[in-house]
């Protein structure tokens, strides 16, 4: 069995296809250390999400083999790797089956055969970090898209998995929400144990991961940190994606001589944090 322990993701050759002639992803390779926080990034239909899918199972690769921390995917081993990465998709309702909130992150739990006592703490310690308490009775058709994608998120991290995927997440949040979930993603990148993967148009989501991952083409187009990323024009037409204004103001003012560099720099690194004034939490998982 093959072993690589700074490894919590690799893939070899990887090649998938939902029709035999068009492709969606081919020769992709990619390794992912523990602890990385990494965004996906692309135009539409370019693999973003059928890539992430091939982390956990769901769907098998045509080509290639996918290691996760070591360990070769295979159709004998899926289910206690699904067991150590979790995934919040972009429509919340993929996810609910339980008939309230509470239900629905006791089932994800069950499966994990905890003590019920144990159960108990993470529901309510993860209720109180998605600020998702007042919601745990209710029906999931009862509520919002924005209050839907917390209680994802929270019936999620409540297993604690090793590798967490955000599948555009972000997407249905309002500002305050969205907010308040990238901060907890970046408590779970400050402890370090996690990795994350962010597929995302949110350029607060890019600018926080220590690696953006370009698609175009079925391939990886770039891997680059977010500074060289963002300062790469043709890059981020290809993958059409806007500059942020927070790095577009950073760099007018350099040019027009208001700012120095260091100055640029400061205002990229507050942009990467997610500016000033949002809530910082308790550090994911420890409760």
């Amino acid at each position: 069995m093959e072993r690589e322990n700074a490894s919590a993701v690799e893939l070899r050759g990887i090649g998938f296809a939902y029709e035999k002639e068009q492709p969606v992803l081919q020769g992709i390779d990619l390794r992912v250390g523990r602890g990385e926080r990494v965004a996906i990034v692309g135009e539409s239909g370019c693999g973003k999400s059928t890539l992430v899918r091939l982390l956990n199972a769901l769907l098998t690769p045509q080509e290639g083999r996918v290691f996760v921390f070591g360990e070769e995917l295979t159709a004998h081993n899926a289910p206690l790797m699904r067991s150590r990465i979790g995934m919040v998709f972009q429509n919340p309702d993929n996810q609910f089956i339980g008939e309230s909130v509470e239900e629905d992150i006791a089932f994800g739990l069950e499966g994990l055969c905890l003590k019920r006592e144990e159960m108990e703490r993470r529901i309510e310690a993860y209720a109180r970090l998605l600020d998702i308490a007042p919601l745990l009775h209710k029906h999931p058709g009862e509520l919002s898209g924005g209050q839907k994608q917390r209680c994802a998120v929270a019936a999620c991290l409540a297993m604690e998995p090793e590798i967490v995927v955000f599948d555009e997440s972000t997407s249905m949040q309002d500002e305050r929400s969205r907010r308040e979930l990238l901060s907890v993603m970046n408590d779970m990148r400050e402890q370090g144990d996690y990795t994350v993967f962010s597929v995302t148009h949110d350029a607060d989501e890019m600018l926080a991961a220590d690696r953006i991952i370009a698609l175009r083409g079925g391939g990886i187009r770039g891997d680059l940190p977010p500074d060289e990323f963002f300062a790469d024009e043709q890059l981020l037409r290809d993958c059409g994606i806007e500059l942020p204004f927070r790095l577009k103001l950073a760099r007018e003012l350099v040019a027009l001589g208001i700012a120095d560099q260091d100055q640029g720099r400061r205002t990229k690194t507050a942009a990467a944090k997610g500016g000033s004034g949002h809530e910082r939490h308790e550090p994911y998982g420890q409760f």
